[in-house]
């Protein structure tokens, strides 16, 4: 199952009636005892520091430049934190991949990420952002590996999926469930999205919303 039946009409709408509300940029945390307290549940989006994190976190909440995407891979150093409508956290994490950063800053920021899974008891659900054109590397099965070991419920986004054709996005959405299929903390439904045409956006949100236990 890729994810697109999961929801009915109403779920989508009501997510979208969420989403319309006001999210806001709340903090970026340079250091774990730098983040804010864990009194509203929060998301986090993961991935390779060219996949298109920015541009989904703003398509998501309906801002443009809500998230500032950057033409230099790997920009983000901190977590970032922002709040929609004062009800969840969406949580963006240091990339990881072509950062263009000397290894000790790499190591630095990328292990702020990896300690704020592991410490995070109001994280509700990771979502891991996979570029549609590539599928999993080698680097994306590590990040995979931190999920787990972590016990974080984390869910395969792929992005950028209006760069191919419906069938190569349907053929690399199966190929990458049967990939995480047998993964302790993966969520078994994967979504193909592209921030630019806004396709698979509304399912997103419903994802989010059901993963924060949000009434709507």
């Amino acid at each position: 199952m890729s994810g697109t039946d999961a929801f009915d009409e109403e779920a989508l709408e009501a997510a979208r009636k969420l989403f319309a509300r006001e999210t806001k940029f709340m903090m970026g945390a340079v250091a774990i005892d730098g983040l804010p307290a864990p009194d509203l549940p929060e998301v986090a989006f993961a991935g390779r520091s060219n996949v298109g994190k920015s541009s989904l976190i703003n398509a998501v909440t309906g801002r443009k430049e809500l998230a500032r995407a950057s033409n230099e891979p790997g920009r983000t150093r901190e977590v970032n934190f922002f709040v929609l409508d004062e009800r969840l956290r969406l949580v963006d994490l240091p990339g990881y991949g072509f950062a263009r950063a000397s290894k000790g800053e790499v190591k630095k920021f990328q292990n702020l990420g990896r300690d704020y899974l592991r410490g995070r008891p109001n994280l509700k659900r990771a979502y891991l952002l996979i570029d549609a054109r590539h599928g999993l590397k080698a680097v994306d099965e590590e990040a995979m590996a931190a999920f787990d070991t972590a016990a974080v419920s984390y869910q395969i986004v792929l992005t950028k999926a209006d760069k191919l054709k419906p069938a190569e996005v349907e053929a690399v959405t199966e190929r990458t469930l049967k990939q995480v299929s047998k993964r302790p903390a993966a969520f078994p439904r994967v979504l193909a999205t592209s921030s630019e045409k806004g396709t698979g956006i509304p399912e997103l949100r419903a994802e989010i919303a059901a993963a924060c236990e949000i009434s709507l």
